[in-house]
């Protein structure tokens, strides 16, 4: 027997129209490469939304087709967002950092129609026009901020807008329906693209804004960091329509600790979220200048672990609460989120430190467990390592345009992570299976390895991999870049450090020195171009 309630469907477009009625006030500011201060309401960005979809209607966008953005965040990519999703299109967010032969690659594979260009952006199309199939290139600026470019087909974003109503006649659709496109950033072979129906998208905004989630609320004045052009900005834009908060771009400001200072403080940002190579330029710009973010309490990290010198220094600095969360492309992309379950005053130092530095417990619609290589469960106990696998309703099925399932036999999708499990739910990130470390038959976590390496004053960013060895097969390789002035750091001052925060056996072997790490497209340490870079390495002492 079936319930008897209304079957309204879950979609971007249902998210819309309760921003509009409920949250319609709230503000959205941008920094945009024509505006230092852009501000208007949500209503006014949907207005907006319903001419951009007229304008890609009348220049013969279909439902079912892909439109592309390469774009910051800012208003005009909120506009893209809802405008393409909401006609029943698909907004493909493009990274612009990926290498040319990539970009090339997910827009012929998305088949994008038509390609939502930020200015700046316009040199990398011009670079790979001719080997691109696309109908038309659409600038998002105004006739004023127009570049000029060699582009066949070009049009100004706002005089497209400025022709058309805002009412459009938003299509009733299903919420199975395809609304956005992100391709992965993977280090090997063309990326994949996950394919998001409008239902997932709504169910994970639903986790986003839950306490035990993201826990984002009208009473929030948000600055995502996170890039709209990778995984939808950790939902943050179709969560203001949900919950109603102020909503503050940066544009392409992004890694500017001084101009996310300045931001912060003029907009009176309280929750950010963002990686941590972001954070740590704010916090490095903070101890330079003296400068202050009174309004700011907490920070949500994600995209790679946050070291616990960088959790501490926010607290206990400028009182800001650092979170740490854990998810990817393929989960669109939260699975956990690191709210403990009792106050502050309830941990010890020591149990608090151990505590924050974890990924967090699984948000609701995600579920979560670790096998050993034979495939088999591993207990939630802390202690035990394996692989991690997860499954729920935003969780990828299988890649866009491949045929086979992306998930194992029992319905489940490797995530690629190794992690452990504590009892009360809260998982740590230890490795990717692909780079961790197999020492006389016991794993290393290089994850730990790095994050205790950065606390060291005198580095600036950490990486490790595995070098073979004659007698434990492979032992850790600590490579380091130093911070500004501090050329006079060893290898045996890093050690020295490091001694006593880790198992003894886990000590790196060696520490060499480089001026940098390679990193993908969306920040994270290159683990194979490191590895490529040190091939040849051996051990001293071996």
């Amino acid at each position: 027997m079936l319930g008897l309630m209304m079957n309204d469907q879950l979609t971007i477009t249902s998210l819309m129209r309760h921003g509009r009625a409920i949250n319609g006030d709230s503000e959205i500011v941008s920094v945009v490469h024509d505006n230092p201060r852009h501000v208007y309401t949500q209503s006014e960005c949907y207005d907006r939304a319903g001419q951009l979809a007229n304008a890609l209607t009348h220049l013969g966008l279909e439902q079912g087709q892909t439109v592309g953005t390469m774009a910051w965040n800012d208003y005009r990519h909120m506009e893209a967002y809802y405008g393409i999703s909401c006609s029943g299109a698909i907004c493909h967010t493009i990274n612009p950092r990926l290498f040319p032969e990539q970009l090339v690659y997910i827009i012929n594979h998305a088949e994008d129609e038509f390609l939502l260009v930020d200015p700046m952006f316009v040199p990398l199309i011009e670079a790979i026009d001719s080997q691109i199939n696309v109908k038309g290139i659409i600038v998002m600026a105004g006739e004023d901020s127009m570049p000029a470019t060699t582009l066949p087909n070009v049009h100004c974003y706002e005089t497209l807008l400025a022709e058309q109503s805002p009412n459009f006649d938003w299509p009733e659709l299903n919420e199975q329906t395809a609304c956005s496109l992100c391709y992965t950033s993977g280090t090997t072979g063309n990326p994949k693209g996950v394919l998001y129906s409008h239902r997932a998208l709504v169910l994970q905004t639903y986790a986003c804004c839950l306490g035990d989630g993201m826990g984002l609320s009208a009473q929030h004045v948000a600055l995502p960091v996170v890039p709209m052009f990778h995984v939808n900005a950790w939902n943050m834009p179709y969560s203001a329509a949900l919950a109603g908060f102020k909503l503050v771009f940066p544009g392409s400001k992004m890694g500017d600790g001084a101009a996310l200072q300045r931001l912060i403080e003029a907009e009176g940002v309280n929750y950010a979220v963002g990686v941590p190579t972001v954070w740590l330029a704010l916090l490095n710009y903070l101890k330079e200048s003296g400068k202050d973010i009174a309004t700011l309490t907490k920070i949500g990290v994600g995209g790679s672990a946050c070291p616990l010198s960088t959790m501490k220094e926010f607290e206990e600095l400028y009182g800001v609460v650092t979170v740490a969360g854990w998810g990817m492309t393929e989960m669109a992309p939260l699975g956990t989120f690191n709210v403990p379950k009792f106050p502050r005053d309830r941990y010890s130092d020591d149990e608090y430190d151990k505590l924050r530095v974890r990924a967090g417990r699984a948000v609701f619609g995600v579920s979560m467990k670790i096998v050993d290589e034979d495939d088999q469960e591993v207990p939630w106990d802390g202690v035990g390592f394996g692989a991690l696998k997860v499954r729920g309703p935003w969780v990828v099925e299988r890649y866009f345009k491949h045929q086979e399932s992306a998930l194992d036999d029992n319905g489940w999708f490797d995530t690629g992570d190794v992690a452990t499990i504590n009892p009360d739910g809260n998982m740590t990130i230890t490795d990717r299976t692909k780079d961790v470390i197999k020492s006389g038959g016991e794993w290393i976590s290089s994850i730990d390895l790095e994050n205790c390496a950065v606390g060291h004053p005198g580095v600036a960013e950490a990486g490790v991999i595995g070098i073979a060895h004659p007698k434990w097969d492979e032992r850790p390789l600590l490579v380091i870049v130093r911070q500004a002035g501090a050329d006079d750091v060893t290898g045996d001052d890093i050690l020295a450090f490091m001694d006593g925060k880790i198992a003894k056996w886990w000590m790196p072997d060696e520490v060499a020195f480089v001026d940098e790490l390679p990193h993908t497209a969306t920040g994270k340490i290159h683990k194979v171009g490191l590895r490529d870079q040190f091939a040849d390495f051996s051990f001293a002492n071996t």
